[in-house]
């Protein structure tokens, strides 16, 4: 697996009236992550309005992300947080491992593994 850090934006589209319930879930994903082994950051940016939010997420590296993937946050907040917005764009930065990159296409993510840059 990759020892490369990974980064995540995902891009939501806040459903009409249910802001209330999905900044409540996305509080709940925050605490979880941060309990995830690996989870550098992540951090919930809104528009002005209110009706747009990306997530920013961080790893340390591939094992990492197949842990978050497989865990709880993933497997169980997604879902509800699905319940109050949709998906829009999902784009991967750097290498998520095979596994992960499996995982992570099957449900609409853009990868894009190569680097060219300075990184500390």
């Amino acid at each position: 697996m990759s020892k490369q850090v990974v980064h995540f934006t995902v891009d939501f589209a806040v459903n009409e009236g249910k802001l209330a319930e999905f900044e409540s879930t996305a509080r709940a994903m925050t605490v979880g992550s941060q309990k995830e082994h690996g989870t550098i950051g992540y951090e919930w940016c809104f528009s002005k309005d209110r009706k747009q939010c990306r997530l920013l997420e961080s790893y340390v590296d591939a094992n990492a992300v197949l842990a978050h993937l497989s865990g709880p946050v993933v497997q169980e907040w997604v879902p509800k947080i699905q319940q109050y917005s949709s998906i829009g764009r999902f784009e991967v930065y750097g290498d998520p491992g095979p596994k992960a990159t499996e995982m992570l296409q099957e449900i609409g993510a853009e990868i894009f593994e190569h680097r060219i840059g300075l990184s500390r």
